[in-house]
């Protein structure tokens, strides 16, 4: 299955969804970027066949049918049109979900699909508190329930926060078994996948390898940090050496005056020297007189 957006765009001069054009198809995951507040739910609605876009077309394996693309493409966590309210808890979102699969929607039911999937602690905590990835992986298992459901069009998950890593590997997962995904995100979380596929961290086409640095690239590391630690030492050298000891003159004349200090200081033990009078053989003729 093929589904291709041709120039699509919503509202006057494309203010709510400028032209688009995109594809995406079964056993591949790819990611739209849209940002604002409306335009990722606009985008998702259009490619999901839930609404009439200004200009352009959709087509599903060259048919224009809406209806088609409404019966096998699901429209998942779109805000405000498809995604659960935040404090509902995480068991009565299942139950609302196998309700619309036609399965068994009891709290009963729903807490035993939680325990299968691996979820059954989660049960009672409401949507909102749960983690982004695991959110996105239940959303999207209840979503493929539906018979003739042969895609996803996965609405902004960045928004819940965490690693881009996270359901970007979910979504692969779900195209390698056979549903063609599409992932409407921001630009922050585009500029990380973007990074990430350099790494090598992301691929779609096949079993997703963890995100850990190569060998040479760890002693690349080690290396750069052995060569700035000798310039850091030099620097610290250069900052000790920039102190100069106290030049001799300096401590010479600092010598003088302690010495000089020392021969004003008198010994309080020791009694002054007396001064010399006049003459006491003047005084007494002056006396006589």
């Amino acid at each position: 299955m093929r589904i291709t957006l041709h120039d699509v765009s919503k509202g006057k001069n494309g203010q709510a969804l400028p032209p688009t054009t995109l594809e995406f198809h079964t056993g591949e995951v790819r990611y739209a970027l849209a940002e604002t507040e409306q335009r990722p739910t606009v985008l998702g609605l259009i490619a999901s066949g839930r609404m009439r876009p200004e200009t352009g077309r959709v087509t599903i394996d060259d048919s224009e049918s809406a209806k088609e693309l409404r019966r096998r493409v699901a429209l998942v966590d779109a805000p405000d049109v498809s995604d659960p309210h935040p404090d509902i808890s995480l068991a009565g979102v299942v139950g609302e979900e196998l309700m619309f699969a036609g399965l068994g929607a009891t709290p009963l039911h729903a807490k035993r699909w939680l325990s299968q999937l691996g979820y059954a602690e989660l049960a009672s905590v409401p949507i909102g508190n749960i983690d982004p990835s695991a959110r996105v992986r239940i959303l999207c298992e209840l979503a493929v329930l539906r018979d003739g459901t042969d895609a996803v069009v996965l609405v902004s998950p960045d928004r819940h926060g965490g690693s881009p890593d996270g359901w970007w590997r979910i979504a692969a997962e779900f195209a390698e078994r056979g549903f063609a995904m599409l992932v409407i995100l921001g630009g922050s979380a585009a500029v990380a996948l973007e990074r990430m596929q350099e790494l090598g961290a992301v691929n779609a086409s096949g079993p997703v390898e963890p995100l850990v640095l190569e060998p040479e690239a760890d002693a690349a590391a080690e290396a750069d940090a052995e060569e700035a630690r000798p310039l850091s030492e030099e620097r610290s050298d250069e900052t000790t050496g920039a102190q100069e000891p106290e030049p001799e003159e300096a401590r010479s004349l600092s010598e003088e005056r302690s010495d000089e200090t020392k021969g004003r200081t008198t010994d309080p033990d020791s009694d002054p020297e007396p001064e010399p009078d006049d003459d006491p053989e003047d005084d007494t003729n002056g006396a006589a007189s």
